[in-house]
């Protein structure tokens, strides 16, 4: 099979598209032909050797590093153990990495059924950014109807999602985006889009919820938004931190959120435990997946490249000229 491998560190140039053996599925794993996946921030830093990967499923001996953290397939090879799907399903799922290739393995358990309304090859642009916001939002963070969230970067794929996942429990969005972005947001179903170039998001939280302040805050920036964060905060409140693109390091004034009986929750995705993985796909699968399904939501996809192109899909997410996720069609010519 075809694979995007990484065998050095660095600029767009140390992408290699090569061919590597097909993986095997295990007991209670599945083998998937991939028909799309996307592309992550998770993957940039992995490119540049700031994120690496976990051991991939199904390789022997180990198989070199592969990015890609999310895919949409088929059903190719089944497990000894697997029961809950068959040959030729449609399915989309998260991995800790191998899904910029024409085939991998993963869990039989953390893989879902590809919503009929959108489709195998959109699908892609689901699972990572919609779980990924659903879980800090709704599970960690505790957003629920008539509740208000910031949301930064409200352009990006987690931010595109969070705004359907607001607008899917009932609950008020704002958000922060650049300039030429705040149309797109507010299209989306944005409550209150905010131009951080050129207004204070926190006044603009402040206004939005009469002077009460939010009820959580999903932030990927961190660096000098944490303290702002707090500013924007209702007593009570909730930042869940999911990147740090704006920085890793910041420094938080205690004696604000100590008032505020504030909570700063870290997340990620990628290097939690199996059962973990398993047990948020399952809970994304049962209460917002059937939304898809009813046209209800759907994923913001900004533009497609081919897996032999996936340099410039690189170029095109550090630009950060898109709006929602970058899909990368694996079985395009």
């Amino acid at each position: 099979m075809r694979a995007v491998v990484l065998t050095d560190y660095g600029e767009v140039e140390v992408l290699r598209l090569v061919e590597i053996a097909d993986p095997v599925p295990g007991p209670e794993e599945v083998l998937v032909d991939v028909v799309a996946t996307a592309l992550n921030r998770a993957d940039l830093l992995q490119r540049r050797g700031l994120y690496p990967g976990p051991p991939l499923a199904g390789f022997s001996p180990p198989a070199p590093e592969i990015p890609g953290m999310e895919f949409s397939g088929r059903v190719a090879g089944l497990g000894e153990r697997v029961t809950r799907w068959s040959l030729g399903d449609e399915v989309m799922g998260i991995v800790g990495g191998g899904a910029h290739a024409e085939r991998l393995v993963v869990h039989a358990d953390q893989v879902l059924a590809v919503p009929t309304a959108v489709g195998v090859a959109d699908a892609a642009a689901i699972p990572e950014v919609w779980i990924t916001a659903y879980d800090a939002l709704v599970v960690q963070g505790g957003l629920t109807s008539g509740r208000t969230a910031l949301v930064h970067a409200g352009a990006s794929g987690v931010g595109t999602a969070a705004i359907g996942i607001c607008r899917a429990v009932g609950a008020r969005c704002i958000v922060t985006t650049s300039g030429g972005k705040v149309e797109a947001c507010r299209a989306l179903g944005a409550d209150v889009v905010v131009d951080y170039t050129s207004a204070d998001f926190v006044a603009a939280a402040l206004e939005a919820t009469g002077g009460a302040g939010v009820d959580v805050v999903l932030d990927v920036i961190g660096g000098g938004y944490v303290d702002r964060n707090v500013a924007s905060l209702r007593v009570g409140g909730c930042i869940v931190q999911v990147g740090t693109m704006g920085g890793g390091r910041a420094e938080i004034a205690l004696g604000a959120m100590l008032p505020k009986r504030a909570t700063l929750i870290g997340t990620v995705l990628r290097p939690r435990p199996l059962d973990e993985k398993i047990a948020i796909t399952r809970r994304f699968g049962a209460e917002i997946a059937p939304l898809f399904d009813r046209g209800e939501l759907v994923p913001v996809i900004d533009s497609r490249y081919r897996l032999a192109d996936i340099a410039e899909a690189h170029r095109r997410m550090e630009s950060n000229a898109n709006v929602g996720k970058i899909v990368i069609d694996i079985d395009a010519a």
